[in-house]
């Protein structure tokens, strides 16, 4: 066995370790799944999204194609309409 200690603000700590006891965990558990579903999957054990809920990958190939149309002289009134032609 090893330890390992983690520096954590106390809110975080409290609010992971409230919905761990509701799962039936204690922290130390509930970090010990997390680190074997790591292992397992060799991989964060979840989708990581940006704060507008897509994909690192996906906001840059958004993003570029943005500036792609305002280069070629593209211009949209709303999001929907930029995805539509997008996925065209």
């Amino acid at each position: 066995m090893t330890t390992i200690q983690l520096r954590i603000d106390k809110e975080t700590k409290d609010k992971a370790q409230d919905i761990f006891k509701k799962l039936g965990l204690d922290l130390s558990s509930g970090m010990k799944l997390f680190l074997s579903q790591v292992i397992r999957t060799k991989s964060i054990p979840f989708v990581v999204l940006t704060e507008n809920g897509y994909t690192p990958e996906f906001e840059k190939y958004i993003l570029d194609q943005a500036r792609d149309t305002k280069i070629n002289g593209k211009s949209f009134d709303s999001v929907e309409a930029m995805m539509d032609d997008l996925n065209n």
